[in-house]
């Protein structure tokens, strides 16, 4: 695995594992209006509503686990939003790892991320030589992507409406 997916790993990671700790949903939304899944090629894409737990300055914290060559580690990190544009689905932040082997200080890592919005992103990444299927088969690890995966598979999921949908899925 290469740096960026160890550190998309890291990141995710880490606010799932917050999420858990403090007994929040993984998505808080600012508004009443009833969470739902809507399917149709003529549906009209909008950004996900505000979040709090995506707002600039937020933090996180957690244990990254990490496989190396000589035994497994479980570092210590912390994750701050820096900046969101959700029009256009960008996020990005900071991770510190701390307790890193062969680091005499804490490593401090920038990161973007992307969120599938099927407006400017979908569950089909497109990188790191993943096809389609390597993507289903990453997004299929997380039980809130459960109801979206026969339509990701029909069409990467182009035709969700995520604006209302519980959970914001990122590519980082």
């Amino acid at each position: 695995m290469n740096l960026a997916g160890v550190v998309a790993r890291a990141i995710l990671s880490v606010i799932l594992e917050d999420y858990r700790q403090k007994e929040m949903p993984v998505r808080v939304v600012e508004s009443s209006a009833p969470s739902q899944v809507s399917e149709g090629a003529n549906s009209e894409h909008t950004s996900p509503q505000a979040c709090t737990l995506l707002s600039v300055g937020q933090t996180f914290s957690g244990t990254q686990n990490v496989s190396g060559l000589q035994k497994d580690e479980a570092w210590r990190v912390n994750v701050c939003i820096q900046g969101r544009d959700l029009e256009h689905g960008y996020l990005c932040g900071t991770m510190e790892a701390l307790n890193v082997p062969m680091a005499d200080t804490p490593v401090v890592t920038f990161w973007e991320g992307e969120i599938v919005d099927t407006k400017n992103y979908t569950f089909f990444t497109g990188k790191w030589e993943a096809t389609p299927e390597d993507d289903i088969r990453h997004w299929t690890k997380f039980t809130s992507f459960s109801p979206l995966t026969s339509q990701v598979k029909a069409d990467g999921g182009k035709s969700l409406d995520l604006s209302n949908y519980p959970y914001i899925f990122m590519i980082i």
